[in-house]
């Protein structure tokens, strides 16, 4: 009856063979696992040049709003907006009656005190003659010279006073002083104005600005920064342009700070009061691009997997400046020629075996 239970071992014995055989296969396979392929970039660092555009508009550096010396009802406006004048043409005219009987007061005063002065005159030549043969008394002799001084001093007056009435008929045509462009009118014909009420805007012929609002954060850069124009009605085509002007204080309601910027060989293809776009571009320090998912952060930091020269990988700390939809620029914490693993980083352990495939 014992017979049977040896017999029974050695059965159980040959059905454990197989399942030791393949143990041992597992664990030579485990021992000769293959290297892991991980895609990798090379590091190449170049100069970063930040740019910034800003949306404004054309403007003459010089802007004139034209206004009367006198006042007056207006009768007439001779321009428009978008019209072109030259020096001495006329703008608007002022209803000169008034004016004109100013000027012709002056003139019967003028007329009058040259009278008095000539009645005043030979009554001291008079005075003087029988003063010298005794025949006048001292007091009279000097009441006649102070008449005569007095009718030198209103004639003189009466001159200053013409020469001021006619100014003011002259005044009554508001004209350019210089060459330029209309580019607002502010007063109509037949609206009375007062004196040095604006009528109408004169933009300067000559140099042309863009002139932008600038957050402040980009004040300091603003001044350190190469500045070029871009208009709309032709973006193909660009201006190098200079920062001339920055206010001092914001804006109230924007909390922006105006900036005027001259557009160099600005030629008539740049009207005014086009939209234009200033470009702000600066030479910053050499960075690196690397790709978005070559970054891994596990609570300390960015960092990315670099292949050393055995073949391992190791984790390398590295410094960001900024990131965008599909790529970071590191500005430090690698090295010219480090390949980085740009796939799968995520997956992967320091002192790994790799094998590298160079990214397309």
């Amino acid at each position: 009856m014992s017979a049977p239970k040896p017999r029974l071992a050695a059965f159980a014995a040959l059905a454990l063979l197989p399942l030791l055989a393949a143990c041992q296969d597992y664990a030579a396979s485990a021992a000769l696992k293959p290297e892991r392929p991980v895609q990798v970039q090379r590091v190449a660092f170049a100069g970063e040049e930040a740019t910034r555009e800003f949306v404004g508009v054309v403007r003459a550096r010089h802007e004139t709003d034209l206004a009367f010396r006198v006042a007056g009802k207006i009768v007439a406006r001779a321009v428009n907006v978008g019209d072109r004048v030259h020096a001495g043409d006329v703008v608007a005219r002022l209803d000169a009656q008034d004016l004109s009987l100013q000027v012709q007061s002056a003139e019967a005063e003028l007329a009058a005190a040259t009278s008095s002065l000539a009645q005043t005159a030979s009554d001291l030549d008079r005075y003087t003659t029988l003063k010298t043969r005794g025949y006048a008394s001292v007091a009279e002799f000097d009441r006649k010279k102070a008449a005569k001084d007095e009718a030198d001093g209103r004639l003189e007056r009466a001159r200053r006073a013409l020469d001021i009435a006619r100014n003011q008929l002259a005044y009554a045509e508001l004209k350019a002083d210089v060459d330029g462009v209309i580019t607002a009118t502010l007063a109509e014909p037949g609206q009375v104005v007062a004196i040095g009420q604006p009528v109408a805007r004169l933009a300067h012929r000559g140099e042309k600005e863009a002139v932008v609002a600038l957050p402040e954060s980009w004040l300091a850069e603003a001044r350190q920064s190469k500045a070029s124009v871009k208009l709309w009605s032709d973006r193909d085509r660009r201006f190098q342009a200079r920062l001339r002007e920055l206010s001092p204080q914001a804006d109230a309601a924007t909390r922006t700070f105006a900036a005027r910027f001259t557009i160099f060989d600005a030629d008539d293809s740049v009207a005014l009061g086009m939209t234009a776009t200033v470009v702000l571009s600066r030479d910053g320090d050499a960075v690196a691009r690397l790709p978005l998912g070559a970054v891994i952060n596990r609570g300390t930091g960015p960092l990315v997997y670099v292949v050393e020269d055995n073949g391992t990988l190791a984790r390398r700390p590295v410094t960001i400046s900024s990131v965008s939809e599909d790529a970071v620029i590191v500005t430090s914490g690698l090295n010219v020629g480090d390949q980085v693993v740009t796939l799968g980083v995520h997956k992967l352990d320091p002192g790994t075996k790799v094998r590298t495939v160079e990214a397309k």
